[in-house]
């Protein structure tokens, strides 16, 4: 039996290939891989030997060869392909442990350009791989040093390896090539492609297998992207202490990551079910924590909190007062991580907070079909938004207006945000009509509407019923996108109430 070695990852390859001799294999080899195998005193055959022509371009070239692929892709029960390999005098491969040029690895790389990715862009290696995945029902294709055991295991029990052993084999390596390729193509499109994608290729890594999806029925993986170009992400996280996140979990701390990367000052997010429960904003994460508390202090509980400054002592003594699911931010102070790590289940996630520089587009599932767009993370400067009204905001009110603005593009559509300077005072959230949006968070602000109390709602007013239940209820200033046709019923309205309306000419629906 003879079989074809060739790994850029080395990890257990002299036993691996020590396996392969004791089970009778010969050893064919190539570059860094002969000469670490012999140097750990292994036979092997060197692959111009088997070709007859010797590696060429640094490399390059080396197993393109028909002596390799025919060995390879010769089907052993068809008389006509033995006969042309005796005829060619070509030996049969049996075996492949191939892994390919760490593409991935050097674009993570800062230090290395295209001309560097170029180069590790594997030819031979997954020419190699489809060959003998191809032909798995008589050759084994390894491409996983995970599996070295498996394989080994069966050589020794029964001399060879199982049907069932290469047929799941043979699909991991397709798998393998497809994800190696979707790395490059992606990489590529991005550097150097000059016309968009008809075909989108993707590729994730399996982070890992969740306890349950959505609900205890349903099962749930987490996967990584195989190129992750930002440290923001939950994936790039550094879990300090609880248990394993939840399906639900990762959802409601990446709507939170979002959310608290708007705001500048120290913020606290708190977020329930992919909807922010409250934001509060201070001088001091302690205060801001107080006032994100203060929002909503009954659906705080078992929420998600992410704050955009190290957790200090103060603010986590108050944290651990209650139950909550994850806590967020950039660092923890030690006596704070001392407090938070009694509770052995609160999960606890440090996150590097500084912004990508090329947003990521965001990818979402239907039923046989993928969406992908843009993030929404539209810089915009209030100054430019258009007065839509005889009374004009004053710079606290716009001040406000901002922040509120901020905070309902993080609300499920129709949104509607009730905020002071300080914190959201209610949140109205994915209701069929705008207009129970807007009850439901006037109902939560209750006695907090004062004289500073804004509005905000992710699209525009198709009548004019919004502005007059605001103004009813103590608002004193409202900002909206504008551009319902029916707009002056709701200017007129605002108007009449003597409340200032400002139209951003943006829309920020989120379903």
């Amino acid at each position: 039996m003879r079989a074809l070695v060739s790994v850029s990852d080395k990890t257990g390859l002299v036993p691996f290939v020590k396996g392969l001799v004791a089970a009778g294999f010969e050893i064919v080899s190539t570059g860094g891989t002969k000469r670490a195998l012999d140097d750990a005193g292994l036979p092997t055959i060197g692959i111009e030997e088997v070709t007859g022509f010797p590696e060429i371009m640094d490399g390059r070239v080396k197993t393109l060869h028909p002596k390799v692929h025919a060995g390879l892709l010769a089907r052993r029960d068809r008389a006509d392909d033995m006969a042309t390999l005796a005829e060619k005098e070509i030996t049969p491969i049996d075996l492949v442990a191939v892994n390919l040029y760490p593409f991935k690895q050097t674009i993570e790389d800062q230090t290395k350009d295209l001309a560097d990715a170029i180069e590790n862009i594997d030819i031979g290696g997954p020419s190699m791989i489809r060959a003998a995945a191809k032909n798995y029902r008589d050759v084994t294709v390894v491409v996983d040093s995970d599996d070295y055991d498996r394989v080994l295991a069966e050589l020794k029990t029964a001399g060879h390896t199982s049907a069932e052993l290469r047929a799941d084999l043979a699909a991991k390596a397709f798998r393998h090539t497809a994800a190696y390729d979707a790395v490059i193509a992606g990489y590529l499109t991005k550097q150097i492609a000059t016309t968009p994608a008809k075909t989108l290729t993707l590729t994730f890594d399996k982070e890992a297998d969740l306890r349950y999806g959505e609900n205890s029925h349903q099962k749930a993986t987490l996967y990584r992207d195989a190129v992750l170009t930002t440290n923001f992400s939950l994936l790039s996280a550094k879990q300090l202490h609880g248990k394993q996140l939840s399906y639900n979990n990762i959802k409601d701390a990446d709507a939170a990551m979002r959310t608290v990367r708007e705001f500048t000052a120290p913020t606290v997010v708190a977020m329930k079910h992919m909807n922010p429960c409250g934001i509060g904003t201070a001088e001091t994460l302690e205060a801001a924590w107080d006032r994100a508390y203060q929002a909503d202090s009954v659906s705080i509980f078992g929420g998600v909190i992410a704050l955009n400054r190290p957790v200090d002592l103060a603010t986590a003594e108050k944290m651990h007062q209650i139950f909550l699911e994850i806590i967020i931010a950039p660092s923890f102070d030690e006596d704070a991580l001392a407090v938070l790590t009694k509770k052995k289940n609160l999960r606890l996630l440090q996150v590097d907070f500084k912004a990508p520089e090329t947003p990521e587009p965001e990818l979402v599932s239907v039923m046989g079909g993928l969406l992908v767009q843009d993030e929404d993370v539209l810089a915009e400067d209030p100054t430019t938004w258009q007065v839509a009204t005889e009374t004009q905001p004053t710079p606290e009110q716009l001040q406000t207006l901002a922040f509120a603005w901020k905070a309902v593009k993080h609300v499920k559509s129709n949104a509607i945000v009730v905020a002071n300077g300080e914190r959201t005072l209610g949140v109205g959230a994915g209701q069929p009509n705008r207009i129970d949006s807007l009850k439901i968070a006037v109902k939560h602000a209750g006695e907090a509407i004062d004289d500073t109390a804004v509005m905000a709602s992710d699209a525009f007013f198709p009548f004019d019923d919004c502005v007059k239940y605001a103004a009813e209820h103590g608002i004193k200033a409202i900002v909206q996108p504008g551009g319902s046709v029916r707009d002056q019923e709701s200017i007129d309205a605002a108007n009449a109430a003597g409340i200032a309306m400002v139209f951003t000419g943006i829309r920020h629906f989120r379903h």
